[in-house]
């Protein structure tokens, strides 16, 4: 169970704890790299070419010179091989010495998942840490990371990364003092660049770029994700977390104004949509196919959740095919009106459109639009003014700049600020608030979209419900939450993060669920005791966001995970977190039920995520690991909790026993006492 968090989670450095605890320094921080004078963009390699050469230079000649490491800075088992030695050879040395070597590459040896195969093993490769210097350990290349050891430090060195992380790999050489050296950039998806260094002298050198160009991007090269080779065993089933019938039963559906629709069964009306829909009784299959053809991506307006009390409701789809001509269906205005009209608390309808007013014209010039309130006479548009998925790529990238590899601390609010990343954070929440407050206070029905329905209309409407219903604040609600809104509903996950895929350049890549997470995360500092998960908890489904360890996060859609047979072939990601939920339980919970969460969406009330954004600067690490202390603080708690249920067990039976005495005295026959606690 420990080991599929400490490998598949973030990479380490300066190996030699326990596998627990590397997982819980990915919460913390685990440390990597220093940041050179560069241009670096989120997907190309940090500094310029001739940085990078003089460190690669730097790098090999100081392979190459004896002793270069100090004594001190050696393992011990290391020492013993070769203080062994002496520079001698016996006659009976060959065999030491080939018996020494096995022991010192089990030693620097990578431990593998069930499933998981090594592709490549090479020594005395170099990584440059901008932390530590140049580090000489053994590279191993599997099916699904990069793991480097060096026994040379004590405790060993280790760098462990899954290689869905990676979103271009780099070669370049250079020659100093007639030898021919390779260099390796590694470019990450999670905030974080590596640099390898190798003299490029045998054949298996070779095999170093090309498996690991390989095994990092195997769609591009027509290879399966490692998730379909993953073989681990969990006690529980993840997949089972989530299943529409029941989550809408939950909400208490059907009932006499919405129905679970099967029109969606075989992906026709909609092939980015589910199976399972929530529409309006009184529509019929016919309308309901016509107004598919007048909404964009066919993602016609259906229902994610509705308030228990007003019945007031959160729809979502896509935008309508209004076009420059102003093109109207009468039937999505119809359907429109039915859905204000299943609300019996209000005669009004809040339409809100994620995108900015500007771009919603550009859009509508080109074929797509926004309801007209001529068209829509009982709507209200509302438009949110969030960018597009390109201003959140560009954001990231300039976050990336300035907290990897270091941190400039005399601009670092300026810099901060220059990303406007904590801006569109807020944007964020600031709508999901809007959203909110209209469902809850104004009691009215809300119909949410962007331009397909699958980006900023998934981060609003999770958001919302998460500040509506407390349920989604619990371990298993979010988990739904996150297969309901997120996976089931189409967002292109496949496509935004690029799973295998070595085209890192692509414009469709962007980080939108990355900062839905981030929202969350937010919202767990402003309300500590309102979550039943913790910070780990939502690194931990970053980390395997990109590690193509479990199937959760695989695909496009629905459709095309039915067609991969992605919950019969891979693992579910719920399934590890699941089978060890005191390592992600907040030990602060405190079950809000239905209560209404309504963080405060100003610059002034938000932060950067240091944890994760720059976990990898072992300056930032805190000097007790926070989930360390969360795990001890959760142990007292249950034990607290044990004894208070002692002690009212043992009130609740001083309490019969005496009401039973007093029952049977003479004096106190007429008029029995009872006694509760």
């Amino acid at each position: 169970m420990e080991r599929a968090a400490a490998a598949a989670g973030p990479a380490v450095e300066g190996g030699g704890v326990s596998r627990r605890a590397v997982r819980a320094a990915g919460a913390a921080a685990a440390g990597a790299g220093s940041r050179q004078a560069s241009t670096e963009t989120l997907d190309s390699p940090t500094g310029s070419h001739v940085e990078w050469c003089k460190q690669l230079i730097a790098a090999t000649i100081s392979s190459q010179i004896s002793g270069s490491v100090p004594s001190e800075g050696v393992s011990r088992d290391y020492r013993e091989i070769q203080d062994g030695h002496n520079g001698y050879h016996s006659e009976a040395e060959p065999d030491q010495a080939l018996r020494d070597g096995n022991k010192l590459a089990q030693m620097e040896e990578a431990p593998l998942f069930p499933g998981e195969s090594i592709k490549v093993i090479a020594k005395d490769v170099m990584y440059i840490c901008p932390f530590m210097g140049a580090v000489s350990g053994t590279l191993t290349v599997t099916d699904f990371r990069m793991y480097i050891k060096s026994v040379e430090r004590d405790p060993p060195f280790v760098v462990d990364v899954p290689l869905g992380v990676i979103s271009r790999v780099e070669k370049i050489g250079v020659q100093s003092h007639g030898d021919n050296s390779c260099g390796i950039e590694i470019v990450c998806k999670d905030m974080r660049n590596l640099r390898l260094a190798y003299k490029q002298e045998e054949q298996n050198r070779l095999e170093i770029f090309e498996n690991l160009v390989t095994r990092a991007f195997p769609v591009s090269n027509g290879l399966p994700l490692f998730a379909f080779s993953y073989k681990e065993k969990f006690a529980v089933n993840g997949w089972k977390v989530y299943d529409p019938m029941a989550e809408y039963k939950r909400q208490g559906l059907p009932n006499e104004s919405w129905k679970i629709s099967k029109i969606n069964s075989t992906y026709e009306l909609c092939d980015t949509y589910p199976a399972i829909l929530v529409v309006p009784t009184s529509v019929k299959d016919d309308d309901l196919s016509k107004v598919a053809a007048f909404r964009a991506k066919g993602r016609v307006p259906v229902l994610s959740w509705i308030h228990p009390e007003s019945q007031a409701t959160i729809t979502r789809c896509s935008q309508p095919s209004v076009g420059p001509n102003d093109k109207r269906c009468k039937e999505d205005e119809k359907y429109l009106q039915t859905i204000m009209d299943a609300n019996a608390q209000s005669h009004k309808l809040i339409i809100f459109d994620a995108r900015q007013n500007s771009v919603a014209d550009t859009n509508k010039a080109k074929g797509g639009g926004y309801e007209s309130e001529s068209a829509y006479p009982n709507a209200e548009l509302v438009f949110l003014e969030i960018h597009n998925i390109h201003v959140m790529r560009e954001s990231l990238r300039k976050l990336k700049e300035i907290v990897y590899p270091t941190i400039d601390e005399t601009r670092w609010l300026s810099n901060v600020d220059s990303t406007h990343w904590l801006e569109y954070i807020r944007m964020l929440l600031a709508g999901a608030v809007r959203i909110a407050d209209k469902i809850e206070s104004g009691k009215t029905s809300v119909v949410v979209h962007c331009s397909d329905g699958w980006d900023r209309t998934a981060q609003l409407t999770a958001l919302a419900m998460l500040m509506l219903d407390s349920y989604y604040r619990t371990i298993k609600g979010f988990e739904v939450l996150i297969e309901k809104e997120w996976i089931s509903f189409g967002h292109r996950f496949a496509m935004r993060v690029g799973h295998g895929d070595d085209d890192h350049a692509d414009a469709d890549r962007s980080p939108i669920f990355l900062q839905f997470i981030d929202c969350v995360w937010q919202m767990t500092k402003q309300f500590p005791a309102a979550f039943e998960f913790n910070e780990l908890f939502l690194i931990t489904i970053l980390d395997h966001l990109y590690s193509c360890l479990f199937g959760t996060f695989l695909c496009n859609c629905e459709k095309e995970r039915l067609k991969e047979e992605v919950s019969t072939k891979t693992v579910s990601l719920w399934s590890y977190i699941n089978s060890q939920l005191d390592e992600f339980t907040n030990p602060f919970y405190v079950n809000y039920e239905n209560h209404v969460l309504y963080p405060v969406a100003s610059l002034n009330h938000l932060e950067l995520w240091v944890n994760y954004y720059v976990r990898w600067n072992p300056r930032m690490r805190p000097q007790v690991p926070i989930h360390q202390n969360l795990k001890e603080l959760l142990a007292i708690r249950t034990e607290l909790q044990k004894k208070v249920e002692d002690l009212q067990r043992e009130a609740a039976t001083r309490s019969i026993s005496s009401s039973s005495d007093r029952g049977s005295s003479p004096s106190h026959s007429a008029t029995p006492v009872h006694t509760s606690v």
